[in-house]
């Protein structure tokens, strides 16, 4: 990935949301799930903020723990999960929370959009209704002034013609319409906080930049805080104000997008890079691959869970390295960091 590629709107932002106060705090969150015996480590010890008016990214492999981890917050999981640490949202603790009071914080302080809008919208209510019932559910009003919420939100999501669109229904909308209306729902209370959890992952590559465009915009008016769930780097780069990299159910990795992309010193992050498709190369290259398999999170994980797939592990390695501030802002795991003096790994692709 370029210089130019990683340069975005996110990263010359104004510094000042910065320094405002997190709209979400998650500390020390640990997900298990137990069954048959069987005990799970989704996610363990994960650390974050969510600010108002940024997007933050969480990304990784399948399975590292990134939508678990996301869906805890807002009580999303099954029965078989166990949920501890912390997530403050507000005055509001919402881990432990009865369902009773979750379905009140639920849209209200934080809404989720998910990947497939086919799956999520009713095929026998036209989307209006959808809306508007949205809208009632957590904003007290009649019929007809839902309706005309419902309205101003799919104007507001850029749905054309929304007037005409409120009446129809999922399957006479394009994907990319049918998502403009999920994020019109999770918009319909005010949400402070809006997970997109891997929410273009089904569109074409055209409609997806429109939906992220859409959400920094989104964010910029609203002051919401965007929370964008995706094993897409590319999107990480180009949208994101900070981004966190998970494996294993842990962040490993963590800085700024600008930051992150422009220097990585996480292996596994750079190896995630390094699979990325590259227009530069000739046609018919091969696609990079992380050799191996991420490891089985219902075993102990001794030292560095990356160490199995790592071709620069060394005997420190069994020892499990702690996340820490390296450098300004710029957090890692790593006894043998990318791209600092001596990296045999820098030196090769300077030469390329």
């Amino acid at each position: 990935m370029n210089e130019a590629t990683m340069t975005t709107t996110a990263a010359v932002r104004d510094d000042d949301a910065e320094r405002r106060e997190p709209v979400l705090s998650v500390r020390d969150l640990r997900v298990t799930f137990s069954r048959g015996g069987r005990t799970v480590h989704a996610v363990n010890g994960v650390s974050y903020d969510a600010y108002p008016g940024r997007m933050l990214a969480i990304i990784g492999e399948s399975g590292s723990g990134k939508s678990v981890g996301v869906r805890a917050l807002m009580g999303l999981l099954p029965p078989s999960a166990f949920v501890e640490g912390s997530a403050r949202i507000g005055g509001t603790q919402l881990v432990g929370l009865g369902e009773p009071a979750m379905r009140r914080v639920r849209g209200s302080e934080v809404a989720m959009v998910f990947q497939d809008p086919a799956r999520s919208l009713n095929p026998t209510m036209a989307v209006g209704a959808q809306v508007a019932e949205a809208v009632r559910a957590h904003g007290g009003v009649d019929k007809r002034a839902a309706a005309e919420r419902a309205v101003e939100l799919l104007r507001l999501v850029r749905l054309p013609a929304a007037e005409r669109r409120f009446h129809e229904y999922p399957h006479q909308l394009s994907g990319g319409m049918r998502q403009r209306v999920m994020i019109a729902i999770g918009l319909a209370a005010s949400p402070k906080v809006l997970i997109a959890d891997e929410a273009t992952t089904a569109l074409d590559v055209t409609t997806q930049a429109q939906i992220m465009e859409l959400l920094l915009d989104l964010q910029d008016r609203l002051g919401t805080a965007v929370i964008l769930i995706s094993h897409d780097l590319g999107l990480a780069a180009s949208y994101a104000d900070e981004v966190l990299v998970m494996y294993a159910g842990r962040i490993v990795e963590r800085a700024d997008a600008a930051q992150l992309f422009r220097n990585v010193r996480m292996p596994y992050t750079h190896a995630l890079l390094g699979a990325v498709p590259q227009l530069a190369n000739p046609p018919h290259t091969p696609l990079a691959v992380i050799d191996g398999q991420p490891p089985d999170l219902s075993r102990p994980i001794v030292g560095c869970s990356f160490r199995p797939r790592c071709a620069f592990a060394t005997a420190a390695c069994a020892e499990a390295p702690p996340l820490e501030e390296h450098e300004s802002a710029h957090w890692y795991a790593c006894h043998h960091p990318v791209g600092l003096a001596g990296d045999p790994r820098t030196a090769e692709e300077d030469a390329r």
